[in-house]
């Protein structure tokens, strides 16, 4: 999975409110390439490219499959155009918390700020001290700090946290390997003048 910073605004692209569903985002691919055809770039999948060119052939990118771009395969481009969409980053986040954080003030707070569009600032899986140190700002934490630093501390090799902006509020999601999510709660930083 491609690292992706996610901010959305309080309305959508045609001006209505925001919601999941005015939210929701295109199907993506991994780009790749046939063995011997250099040039033109597919979109993979399950193995396979959508236009049915079998994986021992593939070469993987590290970049999505952009169908409009003048090197795209003509049918992977339908085919990718016409795939369903998929959630936001605030849908995805939401129910992963329904299922993995106990219920509670600050689960349910968030949860109702993820349904209005918070901007989700930060959402990164990676070594759990260089992410406590440099993007977890726990210390910027006013509510259940200490289960959220010792999720933190108790993370081993790598751990996933999700920083969530909204409005005057700034939340922090900790999702160890092992264990439930932990919240954590904090005022945003009022900007510099």
């Amino acid at each position: 999975m491609l690292p992706r910073m996610i901010d959305t605004p309080d309305i959508d692209a045609s001006g209505g409110a925001w919601s999941f569903v005015t939210a929701r985002e295109p199907a993506e691919f991994p780009a790749v390439e046939v063995e011997g055809v250099p040039g033109v770039e597919h979109a993979g999948g399950m193995g396979r490219t959508l236009c049915g060119i079998r994986g021992r052939y593939l070469k993987l990118f590290l970049h999505h499959f952009q169908p409009r771009a003048l090197a795209s395969c003509r049918k992977c481009r339908a085919l990718a155009e016409a795939a369903p969409s998929q959630p936001c980053g605030q849908e995805r986040l939401h129910d992963l918390l329904l299922q993995e954080a106990d219920d509670g003030p600050l689960r349910t707070d968030l949860l109702a700020a993820l349904r209005r569009g918070a901007r989700i600032a930060i959402w990164i899986t990676g070594p759990a001290k260089d992410l406590t140190r440099f993007h977890s700002r726990v210390d910027r934490m006013t509510e259940e700090t200490g289960p959220a630093a010792d999720a933190l501390a108790a993370g081993g090799t790598s751990i996933t946290l999700a920083r969530v902006e909204d409005a005057d509020r700034q939340y922090l999601v900790v999702l160890p390997p092992e264990g439930r999510a932990r919240i954590a709660r904090g005022v945003m930083a009022s900007p510099k003048a």
